[in-house]
C-alpha cells in the first residue's frame, strides 16, 4: 500500500488586514517623506518581522510618548490610543500621526456614543492588550472589562436596563458570543453594538480555517506570540479539529518532530503578517517533501483603506513644493506617490509600497 501524498492546505485570505497595511506603509511613507527618525509609540502592529524591518529602515519604537524628543514626528499604533494619549504628544509639541485602524475608531466612536447616553458598557476583551486599554480611555467612567464568560459572573452594573457590549476586535468570533450568551443570561436587556465589532480580518481568517482545520493533522499560524489575532487562530484549529496547532514567527521555529506521520498540514497567518514568512513556511515544508500546495479561499477581501490625513497632506505638500521646482505642470496627472483625496476624504486603495487612492466617492 503506498503512503499517503503530503499536501498543504494554504489558507485564503491570510496575512495583512487593511488596517495593518494602512499602519505599515503610514510609518514607511514617514520614513520617506521626514527622514528617520521617525518614532512608533508602541508595535505598530503586533509582529517581530515587522517591527525589526522598520527599525532596520529608521523607525525607533517606544512605550510613552515621554520617550520622544519634543518637535519629533510620532506614528500611533494600529491598536489605538486613548484620549490622554493625544493630549500627552500635544503638550509635549509631537507632530502625531494616528495610524489607528479605522475599525478599532469605530469601536472608539461606539464607546463615546454609549457613554454620553449614561450606559455602562461591558468591553468584552484581553486584559492589558493595547486596543482594550485605548477603548477603555474613551469613557473610563462607563467601561468594564469582561474578559471572558468565565468573568461574567463578578460584572456588576448600576442599571440593567442600560448595558451594552462592545468587543475588541482581534477575539474569537465564538469564544466572544459565548461570552455575550453568558453576558445576556445574567443582564437580559444588554444591547449590541449598532454593528460588528469583531473586524472583517478576524473572522475570515478564523472561518477558512474552520474549514481546513478537520482535514489536517497539524496546522502553522504563522504570527507572533503577542499578536491576539494569530493566537485565536491557533485556539480555532484546534476547536475545529486540528490534530496540533502550533504559532510560529519564522519558518526555522518549525520542529521536525511536529512533521512525523504527518501527511496534511494546513498553513495560514495572523493579520499582521506579511506573505513573505508564508513562504518560507512554504519552502521549509516542501524539503520535507510536502510539495503539493492548495489554496482554500473561503471570501475575498476588498476592504481598503486611506493613509492617515495628516500624513497625506504633507505629503502633497512636498509633492507640490518637488514639482513646482523641477517644472511639473500638471499635465492632467497627479505627482507621483501622492492619494488624490477630495474634501470628503474618500476610502483609499494602496498596495505595498505605493499609493493608489480612488477619486470618487463611496
Amino acid at each position: 500500500m503506498s503512503e499517503r501524498a503530503k499536501r498543504v492546505l494554504l489558507a485564503k485570505p491570510r496575512g495583512y488586514c487593511a488596517g495593518v497595511d494602512r499602519a505599515v506603509v503610514t510609518v514607511e511613507k514617514a520614513l520617506e517623506l521626514y527622514g528617520p527618525p521617525v518614532y512608533v509609540r508602541k508595535q505598530i502592529v503586533h509582529n517581530k518581522h515587522v517591527v525589526s524591518t522598520l527599525e532596520s529602515q529608521g523607525a525607533i519604537f517606544v512605550e510613552e510618548n515621554d520617550e520622544v524628543p519634543p518637535g519629533s514626528i510620532v506614528v500611533f499604533s494600529a491598536h489605538g490610543v486613548a484620549p490622554q494619549v493625544h493630549a500627552e504628544a500635544e503638550e509635549r509639541g509631537l507632530k502625531a500621526i494616528d495610524a489607528t485602524c479605522p475599525l478599532v475608531t469605530k469601536v472608539h466612536a461606539e464607546a463615546r456614543r454609549f457613554a454620553s447616553a449614561d450606559y455602562d458598557i461591558l468591553l468584552i476583551g484581553h486584559d492589558g492588550h493595547e486596543e482594550v486599554i485605548g477603548t477603555t480611555g474613551e469613557a473610563p467612567d462607563h467601561i468594564k472589562l469582561v474578559d471572558g464568560a468565565a468573568d461574567v459572573e463578578r460584572v456588576e452594573v448600576r442599571d440593567p436596563e442600560k448595558v451594552v457590549w462592545l468587543s475588541q476586535t482581534t477575539l474569537s468570533v465564538d469564544e466572544t458570543m459565548d461570552t455575550v450568551a453568558a453576558l445576556k443570561q445574567k443582564f437580559p436587556l444588554l444591547q449590541a453594538p449598532p454593528s460588528d465589532d469583531i473586524c472583517y480580518a478576524t473572522q475570515n481568517r478564523q472561518q477558512v480555517v474552520k474549514e481546513i482545520a478537520a482535514e489536517c493533522e497539524l496546522v502553522l499560524v504563522v504570527g507572533s506570540t503577542n499578536s491576539s489575532n494569530s493566537v485565536r487562530l491557533v485556539e480555532v484549529a484546534l476547536q475545529a479539529g486540528a490534530d496540533a496547532s502550533y504559532l510560529v514567527d519564522y519558518a526555522t521555529e518549525i520542529e521536525d518532530g511536529w512533521l512525523d506521520g504527518v501527511t496534511s498540514i494546513g498553513v495560514t497567518s495572523g493579520a499582521s503578517v506579511p506573505d513573505e514568512l508564508v513562504l518560507g513556511v512554504l519552502e521549509r515544508l516542501a524539503k520535507d517533501g510536502f510539495t503539493e500546495v492548495t489554496e482554500i479561499e473561503s471570501v475575498k477581501e476588498k476592504l481598503t483603506f486611506s493613509l492617515p490625513r495628516e500624513l497625506v497632506k504633507d505629503m502633497r505638500a512636498a509633492a507640490a513644493g518637488r514639482n513646482t521646482c523641477c517644472g511639473w505642470s500638471g499635465s492632467g496627472l497627479d505627482p507621483p506617490d501622492v492619494p488624490v483625496l477630495d474634501a470628503e476624504w474618500p476610502p483609499g486603495v494602496f498596495e505595498r509600497n505605493r499609493v493608489l487612492v480612488h477619486t470618487t466617492k463611496p
